[in-house]
């Protein structure tokens, strides 16, 4: 997967889901109901996992792995 489509902790959190509508299922396996609320837009995926004591590291895994799988349907 390129660089670009890589998935960081830095993204905001309504940016990864712009990008990747799937990724919702995700942030709710892990608890990170805040996706339509209106942090989603200024927080950080390190901040909202943070605020919701959920592994960061975890979570970016799978997204990234996630971002993989659909980038690969292109």
């Amino acid at each position: 997967m390129s660089e670009n489509n890589m998935i960081t902790a830095d993204m905001k959190i309504e940016e990864i889901v712009a990008k990747y509508p799937q990724a919702i299922g995700i942030f709710f396996q892990y608890g990170l109901g805040c996706v339509g609320c209106h942090a989603a837009s200024f927080e950080s995926l390190a901040e909202g996992a943070t605020m919701h004591g959920i592994d960061l590291d975890a979570m970016v895994k799978d997204l990234n792995e996630l971002a993989s799988k659909v980038e690969a349907k292109k």
